[in-house]
């Protein structure tokens, strides 16, 4: 009956009126938690695509043979001081999410410390500006995974998270050796950028968005 049409037809436009004032609409916990880790992992991707240019830019301000393609030395006792990402991947993957997550953040912190130390010694002003972005992008992903690791429950790491200077290897004997602190730091950067994309889009399939659902309670029919 046109009646009864009519009053539904009522009924809905006044629970829609009222939606914004029912508490089901309200965003979870888990939606917040899936949104941080979907942008973290965005911020990687973007991090990558960054580091390739930056890279490139400064292996070719370091001259020969940092420049070069096939360049591949080994990695010097000095070099050590860098975190380095080259821990076998069964291994890596055999971790909790709350280990691997503090790693990527302790590493990510003394990455962004030595990366400001180039900064202030870059030759060149388009290259101050890249390395710059590019801290402030990495400062960015360093807050992003302490939000995850906070949504999640997960304390962050005690103590210092800067590079360690032991007395007497805080500057380079020569040229050639800061050169090729100054290629370690981007080589590891790369690969923990690489591995940390694969952390983060696995742990975005363990928390999946959760499914807003919209409840309509009839007030005064």
């Amino acid at each position: 009956p046109a009646g009864d049409s009519w009053g539904i037809f009522t009924f809905l436009c006044a629970a829609l009126c009222n939606l914004p004032a029912l508490p089901a609409l309200n965003c979870s916990e888990e939606l917040g938690t899936s949104q941080s880790i979907q942008k973290t992992y965005d911020l990687t991707r973007y991090l990558e695509h960054q580091l390739r240019t930056l890279a490139g830019t400064y292996l070719n301000y370091l001259g020969p043979p940092f420049n070069e393609p096939d360049f591949n030395p080994p990695r010097l006792a000095r070099a050590e001081r860098v975190p380095s990402a080259t821990v076998d991947l069964d291994l890596w993957r055999g971790l909790t999410d709350n280990a691997r997550l503090a790693a990527n953040y302790r590493a990510y912190s003394r990455l962004l410390c030595y990366l400001r130390a180039l900064d202030g010694q870059a030759g060149t002003a388009e290259l101050r500006h890249r390395l710059g972005h590019f801290c402030s992008s990495l400062q960015g992903l360093v807050l992003s995974i302490a939000g995850v690791m906070s949504s999640l429950g997960y304390p962050l790491p005690a103590g210092p998270v800067g590079p360690p200077a032991p007395p007497g290897t805080a500057v380079a004997p020569n040229d050639f050796l800061k050169k090729m602190d100054d290629f370690w730091l981007l080589k590891e950067l790369q690969t923990w950028l690489w591995r940390s994309a694969k952390d983060f889009n696995r742990l975005k399939k363990k928390v999946p968005p959760a499914v807003v659902t919209l409840r309509l309670e009839a007030r005064g029919f």
